[in-house]
């Protein structure tokens, strides 16, 4: 029986999804670079617009090979990223290797004002992705302002945390699990909109190589997040 229209214009809305598949999106989605990936992301790719939590239980074991075809893409666009709080520096050879404009890239280091300065970057709309570290102290109501900040712009949002945070609620509508695993990197969608995951992904990812080593541009202290996103409008 076809619905009615009524109904129909409603399921036909990006903010509208059925439990029995995946939702479309209002922004268009940032192709990862791994099909089998992107056939299981709403859209078809990362989100713009929303917020995005990977969680993971340690960090150097080439979980961000997963994002650097996309951050690639988007500073080869002519795109500004930021890296907020990172737990390492990048490794600048590697990461150009991967194909990402280096020129484009702003990193701050930790500092208490992370959650202020990632919201700051969001909301001023001079960034296609901002990625933040920031450490299991921050809390519903931070993480609330930060999706919110990230609302209908055209970038991509991503926070990285910890697996003991996926006990607890979030405002991100999509969430994914990292583990490293033999030869590839195990990826379990935790929550996302449409129809739940049906199994773990397994992606035969390169790795970068360990970050050890500075980028050639000085990093920003937390202070000056506001003047970098000003001079990535200009």
């Amino acid at each position: 029986m076809p619905l009615p229209t009524a109904l129909a214009d409603v399921l036909a809305r990006g903010d509208v999804w059925r439990g029995d598949t995946l939702a479309t999106l209002p922004e268009s989605a940032i192709p990862s670079g791994h099909p089998e990936l992107d056939a299981e992301l709403p859209g078809g790719g990362w989100p713009r617009g929303n917020l995005t939590e990977i969680l993971v239980d340690r960090s150097g074991f080439g979980e961000m090979s997963l994002l650097l075809p996309a951050l690639a893409s988007l500073s080869n666009a002519g795109g500004w990223l930021a890296l907020v709080a990172p737990p390492w520096m990048p490794h600048a050879p590697a990461w150009a290797a991967a194909g990402l404009a280096l020129e484009r890239l702003v990193v701050l280091p930790a500092g208490k004002q992370t959650a202020w300065s990632v919201e700051q970057l969001l909301a001023c709309g001079g960034f296609a992705g901002v990625l933040a570290w920031p450490g299991a102290g921050i809390d519903a109501r931070a993480l609330r302002r930060l999706q919110v900040a990230a609302e209908g712009r055209p970038v991509f949002a991503c926070l990285w945390r910890s697996t003991a945070a996926a006990a607890s609620p979030s405002p991100a509508p999509l969430r994914l699990e990292l583990a490293a695993a033999e030869n590839s990197l195990s990826v379990r969608i935790l929550k996302r909109r449409g129809r739940p995951a049906a199994q773990p992904l397994h992606l035969s990812l390169p790795r970068p190589g360990r970050s050890v080593r500075a980028l050639a541009g000085p990093a920003l202290s937390p202070a000056a997040a506001r003047s970098a996103a000003l001079a990535a409008v200009a």
